[in-house]
C-alpha cells in the first residue's frame, strides 16, 4: 500500500495529480474566503497565493505526508477544487482523505459525490487499506453532516487538537470507514450517483 500519483477518473470529475498548471483555475474558484475558514491556511488573496498553497501541497508530497489532486470538472474541463489523501501509513494499511475544498459553482453537483467515491474505491480496491479516515473543524457541521450521511463512524473528538490561522483552537471531528464498513458505503455513493441529483 504505496500510493503514488494517479489520475481517477468519473463520469463527471477527474482526479489529477495537483500541478501549478491548476493555479490559475483554483484561484479564480477559491478566492471565496468561506471556503477556508475551516482550513489551515488563509484564502489566497492573489495569484502567487495559489501558488504557494500548492507549492506547500507539492512539498509535503515529495515528503512523502500526502497526495494532492485537483478536482477538474469533466465538462468544463477546469479545475474546480482540490483534495488529497494524507497521513499515508502504507504499514498500518492507513490513509485519510482531507484538505477538500470545492468553488462554489461545483457545490450541490455530483462532483463532490463522484470525488468521494473515487478515491475511497482506489484506497479500498487498489491501495488495499483497512482504515480510511476523515476529519472536520468541530464548528463545521456541514461537512460533518456529509460525512455522516457516506456512512463513516464517528470516533470522537481530538480537543484543542489544531491552532488555526487566526488564532482559533480547534476541535476536530474524527470518522473512519474499515475494510467492513466500505461495500455497504460503496453502494450507497453509487446509488446516489445513478439517482437524479447526485448532490452532497
Amino acid at each position: 500500500m504505496t500510493p503514488t500519483p494517479v489520475t481517477l477518473t468519473g463520469q463527471h470529475v477527474q482526479l489529477e495529480p495537483l500541478a501549478q498548471t491548476h493555479a490559475a483555475d483554483l484561484f479564480a474558484v477559491g478566492a471565496e474566503t468561506a471556503i477556508w475558514d475551516y482550513l489551515p491556511r488563509r484564502a489566497p488573496g492573489t495569484l502567487a497565493d495559489m501558488r504557494d498553497i500548492i507549492a506547500s501541497a507539492l512539498t509535503e508530497a515529495a515528503q512523502g505526508v500526502r497526495l494532492p489532486f485537483a478536482i477538474v470538472a469533466r465538462g468544463s474541463g477546469r479545475a474546480v477544487g482540490s483534495t488529497s489523501y494524507l497521513d499515508l501509513a502504507p504499514v498500518h494499511r492507513r490513509i485519510e482523505i482531507g484538505w477538500t475544498w470545492l468553488g462554489a459553482p461545483a457545490r450541490r453537483t455530483p462532483i463532490n459525490t463522484e470525488c468521494k467515491y473515487l478515491l475511497l474505491q482506489h484506497a479500498f480496491a487498489t491501495l488495499g487499506c483497512g482504515r480510511v479516515q476523515l476529519k472536520t473543524d468541530g464548528r463545521n457541521l456541514r461537512s460533518q453532516a456529509a460525512i455522516e450521511r457516506l456512512g463513516a463512524v464517528k470516533e470522537g473528538v481530538l480537543r484543542q487538537h489544531m491552532v488555526m490561522p487566526d488564532g482559533h483552537v480547534r476541535d476536530t471531528v474524527m470518522y473512519s470507514i474499515v475494510t467492513a464498513e466500505w461495500p455497504a458505503v460503496k453502494t450507497r455513493l453509487q446509488h446516489w450517483l445513478k439517482a437524479p441529483s447526485a448532490a452532497s
